[in-house]
């Protein structure tokens, strides 16, 4: 099986739609002629030209209305944020429009919009261009949100969401992007709503969702190397749907539980995994649920300072050893 970069493998499954299904364009902001800020869509404007790949002005709520709009009428956009940091000032159409229409006209109308982009910290570019809205798009029903932390992850949860009828929130990560995986060479397709066991373990859960699923796999291999401890690592791949059978079918496999995120951790979606386990498997607990998440505090722009502030494998352990 090839490995690929997380970043070529967003830009494989962006062109196997186009090509599948002719409604299927990406637009954003230097998406076109310059291959995206992060060059996801490289050579993409070259081959497919300008009815699938479109350049947008530096308008978020312009162009993201554009693309609903165009939704409603039977096509299928791909919405580039160059930072889902930027989607903010897309609010109005994103949350109080985007997620609304399926149910406010009756099931007659469809929203059927991919906005994707990066949604992290660690890049060194500061509080207004780090931040991680997974909790806060997922707390809007209507609304899909996934996170992949791998590549074969990030294309075949980007093939489904194009093919899905409902607004679906694709957050990335640029750490990720020049990152290589396996992906399978032949067509597949990943279920939202469908968590993925990184690592089979029988002493503790490690819940996480991107990136941070990718730290509490080099957490367990520490554990296991270091202290004997032998660490199960659940991936959520998304959010919204949620995978609440996986979740507590851990839990009640190893009795102890440690959510690991990049999300603050106030109201965060590790506030709402917790609640979810205390409500429906606390006699299965043997110990506190406890979280690892990014420091509560706007992103700090100096880089040692950022590398602190972002959960690491150490800070993982160290929470761990708290409860085993």
């Amino acid at each position: 099986m090839p490995q690929i970069t997380y970043r070529q493998a967003i830009k494989e499954a962006l062109a196997e739609e186009i090509e599948r299904d002719p409604n299927v364009f990406v637009m954003g902001e230097e998406v076109a002629q310059y291959n995206g800020a992060y060059k996801v869509t490289e050579g993409l404007w070259e081959k497919y030209g300008d009815k699938h790949l479109v350049d947008a002005p530096i308008s978020e709520a312009g162009f993201i209305g554009l693309g609903i709009g165009a939704s409603m009428l039977g096509m299928r956009p791909v919405m580039e944020f160059m930072f889902w940091s930027f989607c903010y000032v897309a609010f109005d159409q994103l949350l109080n429009n985007g997620s609304f229409c399926r149910y406010m006209s009756g099931g007659l109308m469809n929203v059927p919009i991919v906005v994707r982009g990066p949604a992290n910290g660690g890049t060194n570019v500061g509080a207004t261009h780090s931040h991680t809205p997974e909790n806060l798009c997922a707390n809007h029903p209507g609304i899909k949100v996934v996170c992949p932390s791998n590549a074969a992850d990030a294309k075949g949860l980007m093939k489904t969401a194009i093919r899905d009828n409902d607004p679906v929130f694709v957050m990335e990560n640029t750490v990720l992007y020049g990152q290589k995986w396996e992906v399978p060479e032949e067509e597949y397709l990943i279920p939202m709503g469908k968590a993925n066991i990184l690592k089979e373990g029988k002493d503790i859960s490690l819940i996480a969702h991107g990136r941070a699923a990718i730290t509490a796999l080099e957490a367990a291999g520490k554990l296991a190397e270091e202290y004997d401890i032998d660490a199960e690592v659940l991936d959520l791949r998304s959010i919204r749907p949620l995978d609440v059978e996986a979740i507590l079918a851990t839990v009640k496999k190893t009795n102890r539980v440690v959510y690991v995120e990049e999300n603050k951790p106030f109201a965060s979606v590790g506030a709402q995994i917790t609640s979810i386990i205390q409500e429906e498997a606390f006699d299965y607990l043997d110990a506190p649920i406890l979280r690892v998440s990014t420091i509560d505090a706007p992103q700090i722009y100096s880089m040692p300072l950022e590398k602190i502030q972002i959960p690491d494998a150490d800070r993982v352990v160290k929470k761990v050893l708290k409860i085993c």
